[in-house]
């Protein structure tokens, strides 16, 4: 039996390391975080405290209850510059502030999800090309065993 090898089967390089047992799952953004000095990891913990803090509702909720402590005085002012600088600096600022964290947060949490379902699905086309590339691998075998067989049956004929 002669060997007719049709296809020489080259892995891309990210198959081969996810074959080899590379990175399992996609990376997420707490991974992300300082690993470095003890002041870099202090400040990023800070720093996601203090937003996972600031960036809720109810923190929104009260920022609006603290703003609207000053509103009487603004209004009182009667004048259109205060009442206009108090919606702008005060209300504005410290009530979007932690509307927009919120969104971002959200939105977050939807990319997380898309870019663990779209690694899942590339994880599942890469299962599926090795499976047909093993079947093509057998089928390679089976046109070179029917080739030979062929070969014999034309060598018996002559």
């Amino acid at each position: 039996m002669t060997d007719h090898a049709i296809y020489d089967y080259i892995p891309h390089h990210r198959t081969k390391a996810k074959l080899e047992g590379g990175p399992g799952k996609p990376v997420k953004v707490a991974e992300q975080l300082p690993t470095g000095n003890a002041a870099a990891r202090f400040n990023a913990w800070f720093a996601v405290k203090v937003t996972n803090g600031v960036g809720t509702m109810w923190c929104a909720y009260a920022f609006a209850a603290l703003a609207l402590i000053s509103l009487p005085q603004a209004i009182s002012s009667h004048s259109a510059v205060t009442l206009v600088s108090w919606v702008s600096q005060t209300f504005l600022q410290l009530v979007l502030l932690s509307v927009i964290i919120v969104g971002q947060n959200v939105l977050a949490a939807a990319a997380d999800k898309r870019s663990e379902a779209t690694y899942n699905d590339a994880d599942a086309v890469l299962h599926e090309a090795v499976k047909i590339q093993e079947h093509l691998l057998a089928q390679d075998q089976v046109l070179s065993d029917l080739a030979d067989k062929l070969a014999r049956v034309e060598a018996r004929s002559s």
